[in-house]
């Protein structure tokens, strides 16, 4: 039985395009499709567009958590449930990868005689965290890696639902919008998402580490993906995001660690004039994000991940010039010390619990 993905009582969460309600498309990290039925089978078909990494779906089946391998080419069959007898079912579809990919739900495909059961209320708490990799949740499931460089991967490890901001909107009862991509820096021409090969020390390999893929863009900066759909130049035309669609009382910021490739400036001299103009474009992004959420709590930081304090202290000095009363920012007890690689799931954990108790003192608005 052919169920509509416009039907009212399937409920969307992320920052997806759905310019065609029936085909919506998710780009970025932890974008879901949530449903409850009665009815013993749901089957999901997808179209997969690949630019790196092996890509899978993640899901939430009845409280356990299912991974699905994706085709590059053609539409991948996705079982989500498939049981003997009818009964009460729910299911969370979600995006475990960045921009690595996109995918489009083509089809919702559930058992003869099944029925849609209504949904719940959507979360009063909404969050939108802009990051790297660390919250895409990149190599978050090699737990044999805690506190160590990263394992050799084509992606595999990778799984938004163990990114710190997703264990964090569980955690406070949030909805989230995780506008993350694996490598990206603030400004465009650093960091190493979409770096060209002929800046890469790898040539035409995926690096492991940091999360990018050598090719032949110059390097994509939140800058440019802050308010976007779409933005990876391999699909296409950029799209623009209706920023009137979601309103979040809290937005995280969490860049300033890629910006240290290829050349660590703010650590070798902070005045410098690279220096300078990162904390003016800095200082620009913040604005732009207050001039959308005129009332949200803005925090700013960065993560586990090592790295030089010195970015923290520059995201410190921005903070404190634009004097706004209703942005923070906040340093980890383990603050760019933690890991040499990607934040395992327990690190994760740790950042949500620090940030649940940090939001958990502020006076925050919008009905949070």
């Amino acid at each position: 039985m052919r169920v509509s993905l416009a039907h009212r009582f399937l409920m969307f969460s992320g920052r997806i395009d759905e310019r065609n309600p029936e085909k919506p498309e998710f780009v970025f990290p932890a974008s879901s499709l949530s449903f409850r039925f009665f009815g013993r089978e749901a089957r999901l078909y997808v179209t997969n567009r690949n630019a790196y990494w092996n890509n899978a779906a993640g899901a939430i089946v009845d409280g356990v958590q299912k991974r699905f391998d994706l085709n590059n080419e053609g539409v991948t069959e996705l079982v989500l449930l498939q049981e003997e007898k009818d009964g009460e079912h729910d299911i969370l579809f979600f995006k475990r990868m960045d921009g690595c990919h996109e995918m489009v739900l083509e089809e919702l495909q559930l058992s003869q005689g099944a029925r849609l059961l209504p949904p719940p209320e959507m979360p009063r708490r909404r969050i939108e965290i802009y990051g790297d990799s660390v919250s895409a949740g990149e190599v978050s499931e090699a737990v044999h890696c805690i506190g160590r460089p990263d394992p050799e991967h084509q992606g595999e490890f990778s799984n938004s639902w163990y990114s710190y901001g997703w264990i964090l909107a569980r955690k406070l009862n949030a909805s989230l919008h995780d506008i993350a991509q694996g490598g990206i820096a603030l400004m465009d021409g650093t960091g190493w998402f979409l770096e060209p090969e002929s800046k890469c020390e790898m040539p035409d390999q995926n690096d492991a580490a940091a999360g990018h893929v050598c090719g032949t863009q110059e390097q994509m900066g939140m800058e440019t993906v802050w308010d976007k759909v779409h933005y990876h130049p391999d699909f296409g035309e950029p799209t623009y995001w209706d920023f009137s669609r979601y309103t979040p009382q809290v937005v995280i910021v969490a860049v300033g660690q890629n910006d240290s490739h290829p050349k660590d400036f703010m650590a070798e001299d902070d005045g410098s004039p690279q220096s300078m103009l990162w904390k003016e474009k800095y200082k620009k992004f913040l604005r732009s994000l207050r001039e959308k959420y005129p009332e949200a709590h803005i925090l700013c930081i960065t993560t586990l991940l090592e790295h030089s304090g010195a970015w923290d202290d520059a995201i410190e000095a921005v903070c404190g010039e634009l004097d706004d009363g209703n942005m923070g920012h906040y340093r980890f007890r383990r603050n760019g010390r933690g890991t040499p690689g990607h934040l395992r799931i327990p690190e994760a954990e740790e950042m949500a619990e620090e940030l649940a108790a940090y939001l958990g003192r502020q006076k925050i608005g919008g009905g949070w």
